[in-house]
């Protein structure tokens, strides 16, 4: 009941403190940078789609994260990176990617994880306000005091749609099949968990349209869809994924997954997005994808550039 209570006296603070729009039938468009696959071209590609995105007339742009898994997990890399979404003329926000922290290791091939997330949390994720020169204000999990540490899971609102980003890697939500080896999991589990609740909440309490949900990996793949799930190994993504389902019985707009999880085949639907029922996903293909939102048209959520699944090269 305390949390609940709680939750609601967020929602109704956020309305008072005005950070609710007003409603807002006005069609705009997002733009979502692919995840970097090729260590190589990294940050080139990096740069060019954050030279395109600039060149379109978008709202915010988001970008999935910052480095290929073969990249260095070093501070240079993260501060050039940051520089690079700096950079931009539209407001940027980062969806940490599992390669910018979850496959990390020291000189002696030890994983490092936890260390790396906590440095780019220090070096990315410092004030209310995204990268780039049309800054956008964003609601960190971290302004909670239980959640001080969750600095990449973010919230800003735009018109009648909330946007949000949650610290979700595609490696089964960075679950390791181990004993005693899932504090981390288990840590950010009940965080993540707390703040859908609170964006589920906050959006009920103002109608919102459409939620769009920005993380690396596709909390509504099943384990019966991949080969990556031996026989009693934990799925990583179930209580996310019914969270979301049991909020979008009740919820009478849509629900966006855009994810980065090459474990999910390309939809084969021509708008892009794949839908089952109110709940949509949409896994962003290099270089990257622009979203146009209508809040009158009876679609919402539009992929202005789609690819072919005869194109894509996973």
């Amino acid at each position: 009941m305390k949390i609940v209570a709680s939750t609601l006296l967020l929602g109704l603070a956020l309305i008072h403190s005005g950070w609710v729009q007003a409603n807002d039938a006005t069609p705009f468009s997002f733009g979502v940078i692919a995840k970097p696959v090729k260590a190589n071209d990294s940050e080139a590609a990096l740069r060019e789609a954050i030279t395109e995105s600039d060149a379109d007339n978008l709202a915010f742009v988001v970008a999935s994260g910052l480095k290929a898994a073969e990249e260095p997990c070093s501070d240079a890399l993260y501060r050039n990176r940051k520089t690079i979404l700096d950079s931009a003329k539209n407001g940027v926000v980062l969806a940490v990617s599992g390669d910018d922290w979850t496959r990390c290791v020291n000189t002696k091939n030890r994983l490092i994880a936890n260390d790396r997330m906590n440095r780019l949390r220090e070096l990315l994720f410092t004030d209310e306000f995204s990268f780039g020169d049309s800054k956008i204000p964003v609601v960190r999990q971290s302004m909670m005091s239980q959640f001080r540490s969750y600095a990449e899971n973010m919230r800003w609102r735009i018109g009648d749609v909330m946007f949000a980003t949650i610290n979700v890697p595609s490696n089964n939500n960075n679950y390791l099949n181990a004993a005693g080896h899932n504090t981390e999991f288990e840590d950010r589990q009940t965080a993540n968990s707390d703040w859908l609740k609170r964006l589920f909440i906050t959006a009920k309490i103002s109608k919102v349209d459409g939620i769009v949900i920005f993380c690396d990996g596709n909390p509504l793949l099943q384990a019966e869809h991949s080969s990556m799930f031996s026989s009693g190994k934990r799925e990583g993504y179930a209580d996310l994924r019914r969270q979301i389902l049991a909020f979008a019985e009740k919820y009478r707009g849509k629900i966006l997954i855009v994810h980065s999880d090459y474990n999910t085949r390309p939809t084969a639907s021509p708008k892009g997005i794949s839908w089952r029922g109110n709940i949509g996903a949409l896994r962003v293909e290099p270089p990257w994808r622009k979203i146009h939102v209508n809040p009158t048209a009876g679609d919402l959520f539009t992929l202005v550039n789609p690819i072919t699944v005869q194109a894509a090269h996973h």
